[in-house]
């Protein structure tokens, strides 16, 4: 008896463990937001053109030349893609940096601006979620691309990048077989973690019509990885106008709901 009752015991807590992580990782999510440097804090995005570019709402005068920016007179700046990290540059509640986003009908630079006392910051709304459902915490297997594969990644401004796809994630969920096509996460320059952009059924209806976002961790030695649904959140672009959201590309449309993971924001217009 005694024997039984501990093996329930540990079934217990080592099926409380997900949901124990994903109340973690919810209270993270909606940290990293409210953060000083979160997405709500965006206030402003101005594309440059070759040559000199007056910004008047900050007072500042920028040279795009050649693929790099220079505060003028004579400060250059780092972009966003750059090994060492953006140049940030602040005065009061503002901050900015130059972004660079590839395009194949050329790169685009331009100066987002961040502001600790956003509107969007101000009034946010919080953050609402379907239940945690652990049938949506699946196993997925990693079928490589030899060679990695690039993908058309379209991002709300209609700009498009070819993006490198290393493999599928192929799963099931209700029974049935699903895959996806994650890319490497952008903003990683040794790439480790798949970034995964994907449509569902609920998409437009109680989830943000556009995208949702999610994080898979490398294959292990098995080819296995887990796909945790009930991780998915929404894209920068439900909160500001000024984030440049990739989105999915027509293999990742998944037919069926997923009826996990981040709803859609109350404060989206």
């Amino acid at each position: 008896m005694m024997a039984r009752i501990l093996a329930l015991v540990l079934l217990a807590t080592i099926s409380s463990q997900p949901a124990a992580e994903w109340d973690q990782w919810r209270t993270h999510r909606h940290d990293r937001l409210l953060s000083d440097d979160g997405w709500l804090t965006l206030a402003g995005l101005y594309w440059l053109h070759e040559g000199t570019n007056d910004i008047a709402p900050l007072h500042a005068k920028f040279l795009l030349k050649n693929g790099r920016v220079t505060l003028l007179p004579n400060t250059p700046l780092r972009d966003d893609t750059d090994p060492k990290g953006a140049t940030i540059t602040r005065a009061g509640t503002l901050s900015y940096q130059v972004i660079k986003r590839e395009d194949v009908k050329g790169d685009r630079f331009g100066i987002r601006v961040k502001d600790t006392n956003s509107e969007a910051r101000k009034n946010f709304k919080g953050l609402d979620y379907f239940p945690f459902n652990p049938s949506y915490r699946v196993t997925a297997h990693f079928e490589p691309y030899s060679p990695a594969k690039k993908i058309p990644i379209t991002n709300v401004l209609g700009m498009t990048s070819d993006e490198t796809s290393p493999g599928a994630l192929v799963f099931k969920l209700n029974g049935k077989t699903y895959r996806l096509d994650p890319i490497w996460d952008m903003s990683d320059p040794e790439p480790r973690d798949l970034f995964i952009i994907f449509k569902d059924a609920t998409s437009g209806k109680e989830t943000y019509g556009a995208a949702r976002y999610l994080y898979a961790h490398p294959p292990d030695a098995n080819g296995n990885t887990v796909v945790d649904f009930n991780k998915s959140y929404n894209p920068p672009c439900v909160f500001t106008p000024y984030a440049t959201c990739p989105l999915p590309p027509q293999q990742n449309r998944l037919p069926v709901r997923v009826e996990a993971g981040e709803k859609k924001y109350a404060g989206h217009a």
